[in-house]
């Protein structure tokens, strides 16, 4: 058994040879693009198994995955964490959205070489999708890694979320003082912090957080706001 699959027995995830070779060829399509676009400043393979694929799948503590749930990934960038949840879990319907259309290419690339169906990709910025009726409000699961504030954050992926569903935020350490920070944002946006899962990455000693915020109500029509409005001025 390979370093990859015992964290993965950890997480009690069982892939099949398929899924195995999926996971290879997107490391190989990532290192390979890599070389020309600035993808990911991951690329040893045993870096890029713990860093990214593992830590992409440890949302299997927060939630069960093993039902069809429709899933957006917002800022998704090189694809985590929506293809790795995909290629595990391939009854999830997944939307990875991204503001830099370079990044989508090679995402369309990527599901069309792993042949992974039910996966939609969109290029633009989650203020303006957010508003969009064909994806407000219609996910039953919200999951970023992007980096930026859980106000920010929670106003860019909350309105995509329907009444109970969540947003699940992938975060380093400890985030004890952001997530209070955060209380009024998300009320305002129709959430509530649900709980914070912490747990160190297997065979490293590097701390991660899942937030889990439920939606409770509708999210109010102002938001979210117009683009740039919540990265310079979080509420």
């Amino acid at each position: 058994m390979n370093k990859f699959e015992k964290s993965l027995e950890k997480l009690n995830i069982h892939l099949n040879e398929k899924q195995m070779y999926q996971f290879m060829q997107y490391y190989e399509m990532l290192i390979e693009t890599n070389k020309v676009m600035n993808l990911t400043a991951i690329t040893e393979y045993d870096e890029v198994v713990d860093k990214h694929f593992v830590d992409s799948l440890s949302l299997i503590q927060a939630i069960d995955l093993n039902q069809p749930l429709k899933v957006i990934d917002v800022g998704t960038g090189a694809g985590f964490p929506g293809i790795p949840l995909k290629i595990a879990f391939p009854q999830l319907k997944i939307v990875l959205l991204d503001s830099l259309n370079k990044r989508i290419n090679f995402l369309n690339r990527v599901i069309e070489t792993l042949k992974l169906t039910d996966m939609e990709t969109i290029h633009g910025r989650a203020e303006d999708f957010g508003r969009n009726p064909r994806y407000r409000e219609q996910f039953d699961l919200c999951v970023s890694r992007a980096v930026a504030n859980l106000s920010t954050l929670s106003e860019y992926c909350l309105p995509f979320v329907q009444i109970g569903g969540r947003f699940i935020s992938y975060k380093s350490g400890r985030i004890k003082e952001e997530m209070e920070a955060s209380q009024k944002a998300v009320t305002l946006l129709g959430g509530h912090i649900d709980q914070c899962l912490s747990y160190t990455l297997a065979d490293t000693d590097i701390e991660r957080s899942l937030v889990i915020i439920e939606k409770v109500k509708l999210t109010k029509k102002a938001y979210p706001r117009k683009a740039g409005k919540p990265s310079k001025e979080p509420l």
